[in-house]
């Protein structure tokens, strides 16, 4: 009868044994699971256009940047957002016809640039330096602008740039007459977009 009563007591044991032993494998399959719920989907990359040379003079030099376009809805809300690293010659250039006060933020940025808002005519009337990547405060031009041009952050002041400089290049020229005209610049695939886009302008 003794024995009777072990061999039942290790029977019913047994089941409690396996759930032990498999406990572990369903919590390593649950936190995976959780984990690929929680990232962010990337986005396909988009077209821009470009790149541009625009020539920025500071009155005493002259510097010249290699400029990604962006006009359209679609550009003007993805910018630099997602990108690692932005080369010290490398801009992208936000164009807006007509002209109007502007406010962008650093949402989705994972790089510092300094921004340069410029007038129809060229003239950089506002510059916001060394913005913070992710921050969403808003970065107001104060004034009726055409274009926006970021830069890497700290460029502005290692080369001198300040308000009153002029962005002096028949390519901006053209570019603001045929935004006007609602003709876009030819473009160039995006290959580093996969941030989020944002229902305001971000980088």
């Amino acid at each position: 009868m003794k024995k009777l009563i072990l061999i039942s007591a290790l029977i019913l044991a047994a089941p409690a044994w396996a759930q032990d032993e498999a406990a572990p494998a369903a919590t390593a399959e649950t936190a995976t699971a959780a984990a690929t719920s929680d990232a962010s989907p990337a986005l396909a990359p988009i077209a821009f256009g470009g790149p541009e040379t625009m020539t920025v003079d500071t009155g005493e030099s002259q510097h010249v940047f290699m400029a990604e376009i962006a006009s359209t809805p679609e550009q003007l809300a993805r910018g630099l957002m997602s990108r690692e690293t932005l080369d010290p010659d490398a801009a992208m250039l936000f164009v807006y016809m007509p002209p109007r006060r502007v406010s962008r933020t650093m949402e989705g940025t994972l790089i510092s640039l300094d921004w340069l808002f410029i007038r129809e005519d060229g003239t950089v009337v506002k510059l916001i330096a060394n913005a913070q990547p992710g921050s969403q405060r808003a970065l107001e031009s104060d004034f009726d602008v055409a274009a926006v041009l970021a830069i890497g952050g700290g460029r502005a002041a290692e080369l001198g740039i300040r308000p009153g400089a002029m962005l002096r290049d028949e390519a901006y020229g053209s570019l603001v007459a045929e935004t006007a005209a609602g003709e876009g610049p030819e473009t160039t695939e995006d290959e580093d977009a996969a941030a989020p886009e944002s229902a305001s302008d971000a980088q």
